[in-house]
């Protein structure tokens, strides 16, 4: 059963111009309704789920910090009362965004159990953050991480972006120095994405959307992993980076293929070989519970190829790849049986490297993770 939990509060101050996640500016939206309708949710899951200790929480958005310190009060009560088992050193991350946490707020996620915090910053540069419609200034990153730090959150991590409009390699690199001034335990940093659906995508297809050249992000991608092991910081997964010990132990769950709890507006979960997401509508949602029954909109059984082949696509992004031991533990046969051929073709290609305990990317595979994944793919 799963020992991890993840919770989506889909509400923000706006809607940033790239953002593709299930998320609603929060004005004028039925918050308390909402959070209700989630305590309802936490007990039917549990009853029809009971969970075991939980060793990570992760509560994701939108931005969780828009709540209110009354909201976010009666939102970790719920949490405590159907998940009352936690381990020891259990990991509580909140997402976050500068600009809106106080000294209230953050005192009642301390007092609920929260221990670490994932700030959304995505870059250093005030024109560029009200280009990409972020609302927060780079002024306002550092109040938000001090305040933070006086409150006594230490485990702090913040999101960068490359590949962001009008950025350049100077500018990434800019970025960089200035969230190495920040002395934080750990970095994430993602290309951007033009998802449809966004205001970046209509600027894309009017031929509006000044993004930097393939050559040029790929520069601020080698930069950021060179920087990254100068200042001390492994890169144990494509995109994140942390000082030994501080790695986001929930996302390993995701990219170990382990069993996860998914609760909220569009959330997804994974419990016992079976897939499954909610309605992404915060009417549909909270109706569906307000109908006594959980507000899953699709859900599938996972076969044991798609496991297998999950196995491999989420571990090898990864640095330390995926153990021949644990494939065999899980599906009693050799890796190579299954993925000999995709596994050499790999490896011939310098994008995989392989020895006794295992396969992981190369230094080239990193780059190009997305042909190696689409490798272990059933066509």
């Amino acid at each position: 059963m799963a020992k991890a939990l993840y919770i989506h509060i889909p509400f923000c101050t706006n809607k940033c111009y790239y953002c593709d996640f299930n998320s609603y500016v929060v004005n004028g939206q039925p918050v308390i309704d909402y959070l209700k309708a989630l305590d309802q949710e936490m007990k039917m899951t549990v009853e029809e789920n009971p969970p075991e200790e939980l060793k990570t929480i992760f509560v994701g958005g939108g931005t969780p910090t828009v709540l209110s310190p009354t909201e976010l009060e009666f939102f970790f009560s719920s949490i405590h009362r159907y998940f009352p088992n936690w381990a020891s050193d259990i990991e509580f991350t909140m997402e976050a965004n500068p600009g809106t946490v106080d000294e209230d707020k953050l005192q009642v996620m301390k007092n609920g159990g929260v221990n670490r915090l994932s700030m959304g910053v995505q870059a250093f540069q005030d024109p560029i953050l009200q280009y990409i419609g972020r609302i927060h200034t780079e002024k306002e990153v550092y109040e938000s991480i001090e305040k933070a730090r006086k409150q006594g959150f230490d485990n702090l991590s913040i999101d960068l972006i490359l590949g962001l409009p009008n950025q350049t390699i100077a500018m990434m690199e800019e970025s960089l120095n200035k969230a190495f001034q920040l002395q934080l335990p750990h970095f994430s940093v993602y290309s951007l994405k033009v998802e449809e659906s966004t205001l970046f995508y209509e600027w894309y297809q009017k031929d509006a959307l000044p993004l930097p050249k393939e050559e040029d992000e790929l520069k601020m991608f080698l930069l950021t992993m060179e920087k990254m092991k100068e200042k001390g910081y492994q890169q144990y997964e494509i995109s994140n980076f942390a000082k030994p010990g501080f790695e986001s132990r929930h996302n390993i769950t995701y990219w170990k293929n382990e069993d996860y709890y998914g609760l909220g507006a569009g959330a997804h979960g994974y419990l016992q070989n079976r897939r499954y997401y909610n309605k992404k509508g915060i009417a549909p949602y909270i109706n569906a519970i307000k109908e006594n029954h959980l507000p899953i909109h699709e859900q599938r059984t996972i076969s044991i190829q798609e496991k297998k082949e999950d196995m491999l696509m989420l571990g090898l992004r990864m640095m330390k790849g995926v153990a021949f031991s644990d494939y065999k533990n899980q599906f009693g046969e050799e890796m190579e049986q299954q993925f000999g051929q995709q596994i050499k073709k790999l490896i011939e290609q310098g994008l995989l490297e392989k020895d006794k305990k295992g396969i992981r990317l190369s230094s080239k595979g990193i780059i190009y993770g997305n042909e190696v994944f689409a490798e272990f793919i059933s066509v």
